[in-house]
């Protein structure tokens, strides 16, 4: 492991100058940003990703009125002495000052120290950076997060990642930032106070750089970003809540086009990060195993169905009917796609050739739970009689739905489950021995997967950095009540914690596949301390986890 660069986040203006900077975008063509107060230079630090044996793309942010030819340098210590790689990128007004560069002609499994040079002599943070291996890889470390509300409390997570310095790679597995209004979510009661998000749902180009300024001022974030290479993909609020193909739950008639505000989102989202512009990706890690970017929001997902509405169309007395045909119906629909035909295709193609090279794992780095998980009839348990009328009837209804065999969650894969069974059905014809990495729910899974009884691999499902769980929606309910009852009724569950927040650490050899869960002590006050760990492993070919 290298030397950590030194923690210099360039946190120099105000958040609301920072903000600003965000917001302006090209309306900031024109405008002498120096008379406005606002920040100039070096604003966000640095960051890379889309890691190959040879390559990584390096990111910064550079403000200034006119387009500004940076140039970057590659070393293989921290002192430049010694420049392997190096070029120079423009960072324009138009891209919101964002500048991205390829270093190519890199060694494998090797780490790097990079930064970016303004014509002034100003010089970016110093990055840190890893090639992935090639070759006999004895051991791969990821740092994986999800789900980093800003509001609910500190990115302590990314702190505590960046500390441990034993991580190859970070992922991130969506939902870096949420698009609300300030005070919907967190509420104006449960926000911390400093970390409010911007005033307006991002709803613009404007509006998603305004997000991105905001949370990329946060120090750990930059942190993260500064030692470690990313792997990163969207969820569903880098653009709005529950995002399919055709639109999302939370864009309504009057936020204008969905097709429009959709490429609006893509366009920062691939300005402010470190990644390429494919939907979906490979990445080889030597002998070991092959790493899936998947995408399952933007370009193919059917739209969510609505087992609540399915369940209030039904006549008095004939919800248990009405159940029975959506389940046997809509919700089993062969047309009903997460990734798409063409995608679904290229992971099936590619899963026989990391087989067929022999390595031990194919890991699929994507958005959602994929395991099968219902709610058990203890949820209603303890439920409030000053409960909502929509809180009680929604419970309701994913009780019922529980027992005609339907799960709980539109959103996930158990809303797809055709979908789910190609995928399935695409590893065994492969041969594979798949680990998906989850996001999204905010909680913590461990999953055997299998299809009619042949199994197919485990899930390792992440809790968030920040987003708050089941500790908050079921607030009535003992987490560990929760937990049980949800692994006593689920047969794929394994283990289950609804109530806490951290990161997964995920590691890798040619014998076996282990998460590792860490739960942050607190995120309401700064700090990386641990509340605790929960380890779960699955050897190499058994497809199941160790009982060991």
């Amino acid at each position: 492991m290298s030397e950590l660069p030194p923690s210099t986040a360039r946190i120099t203006a105000s958040r609301r100058q920072l903000l600003a900077a965000g917001t302006l975008g090209v309306a900031a063509l024109g405008m002498p940003l120096a008379a406005a107060g606002l920040p100039r230079g070096f604003t966000h630090g640095v960051a890379s990703g889309e890691p190959g044996a040879d390559r990584v793309l390096l990111w910064t942010r550079f403000v200034a009125p006119a387009d500004t030819a940076l140039r970057w340098e590659v070393s293989d210590s921290a002192d430049f002495t010694r420049v392997v790689s190096g070029g120079t990128v423009s960072a324009s007004p138009a891209s919101d000052g964002c500048a991205k560069a390829w270093a190519t002609g890199l060694n494998p499994g090797t780490w790097y120290f990079y930064r970016f040079i303004a014509p002034d002599g100003s010089l970016s943070d110093v990055g840190r950076t890893r090639t992935l291996p090639s070759g006999k890889v004895a051991r791969f470390r990821m740092a994986v997060f999800s789900c980093s509300n800003m509001g609910f409390g500190f990115f302590n997570a990314y702190a505590h990642a960046a500390e441990a310095g034993d991580f190859d790679l970070a992922m991130h597995l969506g939902d870096y930032f949420y698009e609300y209004h300030r005070g919907e979510y967190p509420s104006a009661k449960q926000v911390m106070p400093g970390r409010e998000s911007p005033l307006d749902e991002a709803v613009t180009l404007a509006g998603y750089r305004e997000r991105f300024a905001a949370y990329r001022a946060d120090p750990d974030l930059q942190r993260i970003h500064q030692v470690l290479p990313m792997i990163a993909m969207w969820d569903d609020h880098e653009v709005a809540n529950d995002t399919w193909q055709g639109g999302a739950e939370n864009h309504q008639p009057g936020e204008g086009d969905w097709q429009t505000r959709k490429r609006l989102a893509e366009q920062a989202y691939r300005e402010w990060m470190p990644v390429s512009d494919d939907y979906y990706a490979t990445y080889e890690i030597g002998d070991l195993a092959t790493l899936f970017r998947l995408e399952s929001r933007h370009l193919a997902r059917s739209q969510q169905l609505d087992l609540v509405g399915a369940a209030k169309a039904a006549a008095p007395g004939a919800v248990d009917a009405a159940l029975r045909t959506f389940r046997d119906g809509a919700w089993q629909a062969a047309d009903r796609t997460l990734l798409g035909a063409q995608q679904e295709a290229w992971l099936g193609a590619a899963l026989k050739a990391s087989v067929k090279a022999r390595k031990p794992w194919q890991v699929l780095g994507q958005e959602v739970v994929m395991g099968s998980l219902a709610l058990p009839d203890g949820v209603i348990d303890g439920l409030p009689a000053t409960a909502a009328d929509w809180l009680r009837q929604r419970l309701n209804t994913t009780v019922t739905a529980a027992h005609e065999g339907l799960p709980f969650n539109m959103d996930a894969w158990d809303g797809y489950p055709a979908a789910r069974d190609r995928l399935y059905k695409a590893s065994l014809e492969a041969g594979a021995n798949l680990v998906v990495l989850s996001g999204d729910s905010h909680n913590a899974w461990a999953f055997d997967l299998d299809r009619k009884g042949a199994r197919v691999g485990v899930e390792m499902g992440g809790h968030s950095v920040t987003s708050p769980g089941a500790e908050q929606s079921l607030p009535w309910k003992q987490p560990a009540d929760l937990a049980a009852e949800l692994v006593g009724l689920n047969p794929q569950l394994k283990w289950c914690d609804t109530a806490q927040r951290g990161y997964m650490a995920v590691e890798l050899t040619p014998a076996a596949a282990s998460s590792e869960w860490r739960f942050m002590s607190n995120v309401r006050q700064k700090g990386t301390a641990l509340a605790g760990t929960k380890r779960m492993t699955v050897l190499a070919g058994q497809r199941k986890y160790s009982t060991s």
